[in-house]
């Protein structure tokens, strides 16, 4: 076997992310020349929506979305601003989205509100005759990004080898990541997750064998692993700048999670110090985070779970509740705007939004549906045959659980 050890970097996703942090909450949408001094990498896109206001952008994508009528459907994640949101028929999560895109066959086009893999879902699931839209094809994952596909499948074929004839392996790998990795656990017997059947998929896979490969999100497997029964000394974290992960061979058979070292820039700022801080200021509080949060995180808050967890158990509270919530600003902020009968409050006192996510600017937007009016189709997201043959075979066993 080739020993192949790479020097350890940080995906440019993950040294931006600080870049939109601020320590007001004013996160209204300022003309793209504006926020383009962010410093961060954005698309080039005609400087001529630039200069442009919010009021005039919101003119000019509404009538190129009249124009488009049922040929447009428009998907936004719950982290996108509120200025993207608003055009949004469906919001909610990745896999959600793509199954709304891939339910409404009349759509010619899918523009994606959200990031690349998240788009990638959508084209999978897509019929052959839609097309799927990113508005900024800067807009991407930092946590994907930590799981480049060569690494991963360099990390499959040692597992595979190692595992043979010992109890097997079996891959799971999170939404958030590429195409390709879900096409690797469509051809290997694994499958695809989301952090609400996270729980489900793991059961699944340890009913096939001895031990689980769980890409990209430690900090979610790990939690899930413990909500499972597992020990930590059950798991062990795959460091993919070192041979065999930085373990022995008899240490990966012993072990029945191993952990991709990746994690989301967003949930790991979210600390036990902050839900400290919190419980001092209002007593009362009810703390909810998002399992993708440090482990420590997750066993000091009251509860945790998806962003369609978060939104539901707010929504379901008494009112006159009080509520600290650890995951991303702008979803936050709609959840306390969508309760005013309750406190709802960001468990970080900076605010950070999704930095790939945030820049789904109203400038891209306007701009890929002014040339889909035209007739041009900008930043389509295409998944090759093969890949999006493979990866659906992991979607569709996720599919299979619910």
């Amino acid at each position: 076997m080739v020993v192949k050890v790479r020097q350890p970097t940080l995906p440019i996703t993950e040294l931006e992310q600080s870049a939109f942090c601020r320590t007001d909450d004013d996160l209204s949408t300022q003309p793209l020349e504006e926020e383009l001094k962010a410093g961060v990498r954005w698309q080039k896109i005609p400087e001529d929506y630039y200069p442009l206001s919010a009021a005039q952008l919101d003119e000019r994508i509404k009538a190129a979305r009249e124009k488009l009528g049922r040929r447009l459907v428009i998907l936004g994640h719950h982290y996108q601003r509120d200025e993207i949101i608003k055009y949004a028929d469906l919001r909610g999560d990745s896999f959600n989205l793509a199954q709304y895109a891939a339910a409404h066959s009349e759509s010619e086009y899918i523009v994606f509100c959200g990031v690349h893999f998240m788009a990638e879902t959508a084209d999978i699931l897509s019929r052959p005759h839609q097309k799927v839209i990113l508005p900024n094809m800067m807009a991407g994952c930092s946590m994907a990004d930590m799981a480049p596909t060569e690494d991963v499948y360099d990390c499959w074929e040692e597992l595979s080898e190692l595992t043979t004839g010992h109890g097997g392996i079996v891959p799971l790998t999170y939404m958030n990541s590429t195409a390709a990795i879900k096409a690797l656990c469509g051809r290997n017997n694994g499958l695809v997750c989301t952090s609400s059947n996270a729980a489900a998929a793991m059961r699944w896979a340890f009913e096939r064998a001895q031990r689980v490969i769980f890409f990209p999100d430690e900090h979610l497997g790990r939690n899930t692993g413990l909500k499972l029964g597992l020990d930590l000394n059950d798991m062990v974290v795959w460091n993919p700048f070192k041979h065999l992960g930085g373990h022995t061979p008899e240490r990966l058979r012993q072990a029945k999670l191993i952990l991709w070292q990746g994690r989301c820039s967003v949930h790991t700022r979210f600390t036990v110090k902050q839900i400290q801080q919190a419980r001092a200021k209002y007593t009362d509080v009810k703390v909810v985070v998002h399992p993708e949060c440090l482990m420590e995180t997750v066993k000091a808050a009251d509860y945790n779970g998806s962003t369609e967890y978060i939104i539901k158990i707010v929504r379901d509270a008494p009112a006159g509740s009080k509520w600290a919530i650890g995951t991303e600003i702008n979803l936050v902020n709609r959840v306390a705007h969508e309760n005013p009968d309750k406190t709802v409050i960001c468990l970080d006192p900076v605010v950070c939004p999704c930095a790939t996510m945030y820049r789904i600017h109203p400038a891209y937007l306007a701009w890929a549906l002014e040339g889909l009016v035209e007739g041009e189709v900008v930043n389509q997201v295409s998944v090759d045959e093969e890949t999006s043959r493979d990866a659906r075979v992991a979607l569709e066993r996720m599919l299979q659980l619910v």
